[in-house]
């Protein structure tokens, strides 16, 4: 197994095509459908990545990056987001909440995985 990644995103098709590739690739991925649902996972489990929408019901991306980052377990975990926000500004007002990364949907599939792998040291992607 190469890491463990957090997936928080509403839309079931867009959790289904990165889940799969990235297990395709060796990752394991926990899937949260809610930025509360995530916010638990992440609570619960220690994670190498969390991919973050920033589009979700209830508590939006930019919440959830801030509440991950102020909790101690979760607080220096890489954080993605990957959205469909792609207005200006809207880049930094995600690495401004917290994230370290960004992401715009829809997302190349040819690139996807190595474009977060930059964010997972490589101690968690199974490289001395």
């Amino acid at each position: 197994m190469n890491g463990k990644i957090l997936l928080i995103e509403d839309n079931e098709q867009n959790r289904y095509l990165a889940t799969f590739l990235l297990n395709r690739r060796g990752y394991a991925v926990t899937e949260a459908v809610d930025g509360k649902a995530g916010i638990d996972c992440a609570a619960k489990e220690r994670f190498d990545l969390v991919l973050l929408d920033i589009q979700l019901p209830g508590m939006d991306g930019y919440a959830v990056a801030a509440a991950l980052r102020g909790n101690p377990e979760t607080g220096d975990v890489p954080i993605i987001a990957v959205t469909s926000y792609a207005m200006v500004g809207d880049r930094e007002k995600a690495l401004a909440s917290g994230c370290n990364g960004y992401i715009e949907k829809p997302i190349n599939p040819e690139t996807f995985v190595s474009e977060i792998e930059r964010f997972i040291a490589p101690q968690q992607k199974g490289t001395p």
